[in-house]
């Protein structure tokens, strides 16, 4: 039996009823086998079994008050899996679908993706399965105060940075930052996604979805194309997906689908962006009521959003939403490319299906890094006390995203797998975090 598949049955034989944290260990270590092979030092410094085992996994209960002074209790996760190349980095996530193995996987993911943007920043990740919808604002302080006041023993600017993710938006991070500053008299880069007023950083909101359409840009050029006039189907409605194909119809898309938890829409003139942020970001409403202003347009409560026909389809809501179905339909109605806007957006067997078809695939922890590699350069940014306008920013981010596609395009090609940007980016994330621990020591 090979390295990795030791490690992989080990570790799920070690962590029962963690189903999410084993689709991402199935999906990352067997790919990087051909550079062990390659490297035996890395086995016999036991890399692969202190890889997986996280550095600290923390579990805390979170009380607080609803509006009629009702005390609630949710659980709250930081899971600090990595520290090799840097200080742990990775979102908060609130949602009712939060676990201890959702917190393993991302965390998990999140560190090759750190290790992608080519910054030093290790890997973590954390949340709750507190749901932030229906709840009042006074509601959503008291949470993320309670939540706070646990979380604060364990970050710090120069140990574990936290920042936003599903649920968790700059009105979340605001009020756990508030509670930060009370709790330790420090003001600090320890939050990212903060305000621009109080140490944020331009183009932190759009970054993530800028930066998947910059790797859209990157693989399309490989191949001779551009996106301009192509087709674009986009699930969900959050910041990523709006910031997707904001980015996406500045370079000549056209933005056919969203959705949410409810339905998806369909317009075949092209989704208003700005209707999608009037109702997203300002009212806080459902993708339904795009339909007041654009009556052309369709909604659909069932089915799945890519049964429309589409050049190009980013998944930009939760995890495993593209499955075999969805590949299929993807496939034989002609998609060229693939990019995950959220985190292991497609299931293994949909991932197999588009490979196999030929249709260009980029795995979240390439595709959707640049969320973090802004938050890498707002806590520069804090460090030095500087702040960079817009442009340079996202000039950077599109460097980033540039070298993150390179990389991993490169390191596949190196290992005979052409295209497979999965197994190039997780041995090119995994080559410096390994390296970095062989260095270091047994620690």
């Amino acid at each position: 039996m090979s390295y990795t598949m030791r490690i992989l049955r080990e570790t799920i034989e070690k962590n029962p009823n963690e189903p999410e944290f084993h689709q991402s260990l199935t999906e990352i270590l067997p790919t990087l086998q051909p550079f062990l092979d390659d490297h035996p030092q890395y086995e016999e410094a036991g890399i692969l079994e202190r890889l997986v085992e996280p550095d600290r996994q923390i579990m805390f209960k979170v009380p607080w008050s609803d509006e009629s002074g009702k005390v609630r209790v949710n659980r709250g996760y930081r899971v600090q899996f990595n520290n090799a190349i840097g200080p742990y980095k990775g979102g908060l996530r609130f949602h009712p679908s939060v676990s201890l193995s959702v917190i393993k996987f991302l965390g998990f993911e999140q560190i090759f993706k750190n290790s992608l943007t080519g910054m030093p920043i290790g890997g973590g990740k954390g949340g709750s399965d507190f749901d932030p919808k229906g709840k009042s604002v006074r509601e959503i302080m008291s949470f993320c105060q309670s939540f706070m006041s646990e979380l604060y023993r364990h970050i710090g600017a120069d140990q574990d940075i936290p920042a936003g993710d599903i649920g968790v938006g700059g009105r979340e991070i605001g009020f756990m930052y508030g509670q930060y500053k009370r709790l330790t008299g420090q003001y600090d880069g320890t939050l990212t996604g903060k305000g621009l007023a109080y140490g944020g950083s331009l183009v932190r909101i759009q970054a993530t979805g800028y930066g998947l359409v910059y790797m859209v840009e990157n693989m399309l050029a490989s191949k001779g194309i551009t996106l301009d006039r192509k087709t674009v189907a986009i699930s969900g409605s959050g910041n990523v997906a709006i910031y997707a194909a904001e980015k996406a119809s500045q370079f000549g898309a056209k933005i056919v689908t969203m959705s949410d938890s409810n339905g998806y829409i369909y317009d075949a003139n092209g989704i208003d962006i700005d209707v999608i942020k009037e109702i997203k970001e300002v009212k806080r409403g459902r993708v339904y009521e795009y339909l007041n202003y654009h009556k052309s347009a369709k909604y659909f409560e069932e089915g799945l959003v890519w049964s429309v026909p589409c050049d190009i389809a980013l998944p930009c809501a939760t995890q495993n939403e593209l499955r075999e179905d969805g590949a299929k339909l993807l496939i034989n109605n002609g998609c060229i490319a693939v990019a995950e806007g959220s985190n292991m957006s497609t299931s293994p067997e949909a991932t197999e299906l588009l490979q196999k078809g030929g249709v260009l695939f980029a795995p979240g922890k390439a595709a959707n890094a640049g969320g973090v590699a802004v938050s890498a350069l707002e806590m520069a940014q804090n460090s030095s006390r500087v702040f960079w306008s817009a442009e340079e920013t996202d000039c950077k981010l599109r460097t980033i995203m540039h070298e993150i596609y390179v990389n991993s395009s490169e390191t596949a090609e190196r290992y005979g797998m052409k295209d497979n940007l999965v197994a190039g980016a997780n041995i090119a994330g995994f080559k410096k975090v390994a390296e970095a621990m062989l260095q270091q020591g047994a620690v």
